[in-house]
């Protein structure tokens, strides 16, 4: 859950039709990656698809490459056409080319005239060329434990399969494992916004996604067009501090939940945890809710308040009142996107971590973790000891975690950073944060609950971004919107 940052709702999409590139002989320069043609097919129906290469390692032009896949959708109004908008929904892990398929729901019609959405599948992930670790039912195994770690047997469990995690991902990756980190993705988008011809990246980045989008400043400042990072993450903090800080974030959103739903207390729901370890319920022979199912099915309803709340609201019921789990299977297997075949039609659980254990170094020891766990507990009664050993399987990853640049005191063009409040995944502090590392950003705060906060019921927030994009002009100072929906209320009230 500490790694898996992006919405709930997954528009799980494929590809019906495998696109192929040739390319000339082996090796390239890095001239040569920047000098691809890219063949567009038409897919999807009303979309474009091609395909384009990108090295291995940067720092050793071998031949070895990865096939990226990417889509786009060009704008409805070309005459009007500011360029390309490049879109990562977050994750790590999650699909770009889906989210572009889902740009609908995204980004407003005003955006889809003048822009031609883009999206690419990071290396590793979903359609280009994924790496999967674990079968599916080693994967319903490492995902339905229990949640937290109570006694030394649950911490002997926990060690066990961050180990199988480690060991499966080194033997899936082979010598590519040291290779699929954030800083070679943001290295991998600055080679498509060549090949797309645009002489600025313009981005959204929602979650994880900002992380990338932040990367990207970092590297190529000069190329920073118009950039919206929108539930953003803090690039500076330890494991360990990002960890207790996202536990705190969901603390807060389910309080917030509770508020707004008081048929259950926290003390009830945090009962019903501890009877799922002892005893889960069970829907179907061999599947049982277990603690960590549970406390995913609670965690991913708080992502969306106007869709997921209903949700937890009769997971809960039905949990505890009639002893029936439907609901919460159907929640923690959206989130882990598992379908009801037992399929994990995405691979984002593996790459989650592949990404994540390369991106930032745990200095800690086990026995340290294990100190922490007084200080998670503190800071979060309810959601710190499950985030206590977020990461475990880092602590015996195969490959070295990437050095990243500074990423203080970052000067770019004007871009945007989106808070949300009461955001459980993406703590608003870190939107805070991130406005402080680029120094001409503009923070634009959202009152309210979910996570992210562009088009998520709130027209002060949408009309902020959708002018900047537009126009590229940032608001005159940093603003706090409320929801439509709140502003209805405060009127009527």
């Amino acid at each position: 859950m500490s790694r898996r940052i992006w919405s709930l709702v997954a528009v799980i999409a494929t590809l019906s039709t495998s696109f192929t590139v040739t390319y000339a002989a082996q090796p390239w320069t890095l001239a040569n990656y920047q000098s691809q043609t890219l063949h567009w097919s038409t897919c999807q129906n009303t979309f474009e698809c091609t395909s384009f290469k990108v090295p291995v390692d940067y720092s050793h032009l071998d031949g070895n490459s990865f096939t990226l896949q990417v889509i786009k959708h060009l704008a409805n109004k070309p005459a009007k056409r500011l360029g390309s908008l490049i879109m990562n929904p977050g994750g790590p892990g999650g699909s770009a080319i889906d989210y572009v398929l889902s740009a609908d729901s995204i980004v407003s019609k005003s955006i889809e005239d003048v822009y031609d959405l883009v999206g690419f599948d990071p290396r590793g992930v979903n359609l280009s060329q994924p790496i999967r670790c674990l079968t599916d039912s080693q994967e319903d195994t490492y995902l339905g434990g229990n949640g937290s770690v109570q006694t030394p047997a649950d911490l002997a469990i926990g060690i066990s399969a961050a180990k199988l995690m480690a060991n499966a991902c080194a033997k899936a990756a082979g010598n590519k494992l040291a290779h699929y980190s954030t800083l070679d993705t943001a290295r991998d988008m600055e080679i498509l916004r060549i090949l797309l011809r645009d002489s600025k990246l313009n981005y959204i980045g929602k979650s994880y996604g900002t992380f990338l989008g932040t990367l990207y400043a970092a590297l190529y400042p000069k190329t920073i067009g118009r950039v919206v990072l929108d539930g953003a993450v803090d690039p500076n903090l330890s494991p360990r501090d990002a960890n207790i800080a996202q536990a705190v974030g969901f603390e807060t959103a389910l309080k917030s939940f509770v508020a707004a739903n008081p048929t259950f207390s926290i003390a009830q729901i945090k009962s019903f945890l501890q009877s799922a370890r002892s005893k889960p319920l069970t829907e179907y022979p061999n599947r049982q809710l277990s603690e960590s199912l549970a406390i995913t099915g609670i965690a991913a309803a708080l992502y969306e308040p106007t869709d997921g709340w209903p949700l937890l609201k009769k997971a809960l019921a039905n949990a505890i009142n009639h002893g029936n789990p439907a609901y919460f299977f159907f929640l923690a297997d959206s989130y882990n996107q598992r379908d009801p075949n037992g399929h994990y039609v995405s691979n984002q659980t593996d790459i989650s971590e592949v990404i994540g254990c390369l991106d930032s170094k745990d200095p800690r020891t086990l026995a340290q973790v294990e100190g922490d766990a007084a200080a998670f507990s503190a800071a979060a009664p309810f959601f710190g000891p499950y985030l206590t050993y977020g990461g475990l399987s880092c602590l015996y990853w195969k490959a070295k975690p990437v050095t990243t640049p500074t990423l203080k005191n970052l000067k770019t063009n004007p871009l945007l950073v989106i808070g949300t409040t009461r955001d459980p995944a993406t703590p608003y502090r870190w939107a805070q944060a991130l406005h402080q590392d680029l120094l001409n950003s503009t923070l634009i705060t959202l009152n309210g609950d979910g996570h992210t906060g562009a088009n998520r019921g709130s027209s002060c927030v949408d009309k902020a971004m959708n002018n900047y994009l537009l126009t590229g002009k940032s608001p005159a100072h940093d603003i706090t919107c409320d929801t439509d929906a709140a502003l209805a209320h405060s009127v009527t009230a």
